[in-house]
Formats: C-alpha cells, sequence, structure tokens
C-alpha cells in the first residue's frame, strides 16, 4: 500500500482549482495573466510528479525546487491579479493554499538539500 503524498496530492488539487480561475478569467477577457498564472500553477505539480520518479536525491532536490519556484511565481501572480482587480474573482482561498504548498515545498527542498 503506497503512502499518501501529501504535496502530490495538494499540488494536483490546486492545479484543478488554477484551471478553474483561468476559465473564469477568460469568461471576463482576460487573458495575459489568466494564462500567466495557468502555466505556473499546473506547472508546480508536474514538477512534484516529476520528483516522484527522481533518479538520485540530487534529482529529486532539483524537481521540487523548481516546484517551489513556480509555486512561488504562481503566488506573484495571484497577488497580481488580486490587487489589480483586472477581473472580478476571488483569489483568497487560491493565496491561502499557495502559502500553505509553498512552506511545504521549502521544509522538502531544505531537507531533502541537507541529506
Amino acid at each position: 500500500m503506497q503512502k499518501e503524498n501529501i504535496i502530490l496530492e495538494r499540488s494536483f488539487e490546486f492545479a484543478l482549482r488554477i484551471i478553474e480561475l483561468y476559465k473564469q478569467m477568460t469568461e471576463q477577457k482576460e487573458f495575459v495573466l489568466s494564462k500567466q498564472v495557468l502555466r505556473s500553477g499546473t506547472s508546480i505539480g508536474a514538477n512534484v510528479e516529476e520528483a516522484t520518479a527522481a533518479y538520485s536525491k540530487k534529482d529529486f532536490a532539483a524537481k521540487m525546487s523548481i516546484a517551489s519556484k513556480e509555486a512561488r511565481e504562481t503566488r506573484y501572480w495571484l497577488r497580481l491579479i488580486d490587487k489589480s482587480q483586472i477581473a472580478q474573482v476571488d483569489v483568497a482561498g487560491y493565496l491561502d493554499e499557495i502559502e500553505h504548498i509553498v512552506n511545504i515545498l521549502t521544509a522538502i527542498v531544505k531537507t531533502s538539500q541537507n541529506q
């Protein structure tokens, strides 16, 4: 029986939510920031998924580091969407979740680099 991978599940669920946000924003004719947050927000989970198949601890740390950078970029786009009010969307829940994801990934990267 495989142990639950919290960051894998959270990043996947977050990507699904980001897709919904993208749909809301494009319905409001906002295509630039919506595309940016879609790319970075879905990339987090893709890099976490790649890390699960890493061929070494160093490769694992590198993939998780990329996921962490994508999460931070996503946080930036979400903050920009929120403060600019370029679209009428509520991103508070997204900002809360991305903070959790950034914290988890930061801990994973620090731990894996110290091994």
